[in-house]
């Protein structure tokens, strides 16, 4: 949004419906990519992404249009993403992809067993979500530390402060497993 955002934020600050549905549309695509990337589910990130902007147009009053509304935006989806993951609905879902992104991206042999995949898998799942959400966005999607720090609402060394901990732990579990990574 370049020339009259600033209206349209001010706008939806003000409880603007049509002002909401105009950054609904211009951001709804990605809001449900950064929530997907969260998840790995594609239900469940439609849902959440619905949640998402229930959560937006709910919480219009407290935006400010000053600081723009795509970081906002993903803090809001952010949360969601993590409040889904603390239930324990996805691991299955979760762990599957993961364990192959993992296993391409950190394991150059071509040899790696399905049993290696299935235990990094495991071991995934098995993080705290705050710890799992800075992992898979900042190792396996590889976004900026900045970025994930603005969707979690965290300083940029907290997230390589969970990223350093989310690997140490990922490291130890494959150790007691039996596989050195």
């Amino acid at each position: 949004m370049e020339n009259g955002s600033s209206g349209v934020l001010s706008e939806f600050q003000q409880g603007n419906v049509d002002a909401f549905e105009t950054l609904f549309r211009l951001h709804q695509r990605a809001v449900y990519g950064w929530i997907l990337r969260i998840v790995r589910n594609p239900a469940a990130a439609e849902d959440l992404t619905v949640e998402t902007f229930w959560r937006i147009h709910r919480a219009h009053a407290r935006f400010q249009p000053s600081r723009g509304f795509e970081g906002w935006a993903r803090r809001i989806a952010t949360h969601a993403a993590l409040d889904w993951l603390r239930t324990g609905r996805p691991e299955c879902a979760l762990t599957a992809e993961v364990s192959a992104e993992l296993a391409a991206r950190t394991i150059a042999d071509a040899a790696v067993t399905a049993e290696i995949r299935q235990k990094t898998a495991l071991a995934f799942g098995r993080l705290k979500p705050k710890l799992r959400i800075a992992a898979t966005l900042a190792v396996v999607e590889e976004q900026p530390h900045k970025d994930v720090a603005e969707a979690l609402g965290i300083s940029v060394a907290a997230v390589k402060l969970r990223v350093f901990r989310a690997l140490r732990l990922l490291r130890k579990d494959l150790e007691r497993q039996g596989i050195t990574p």
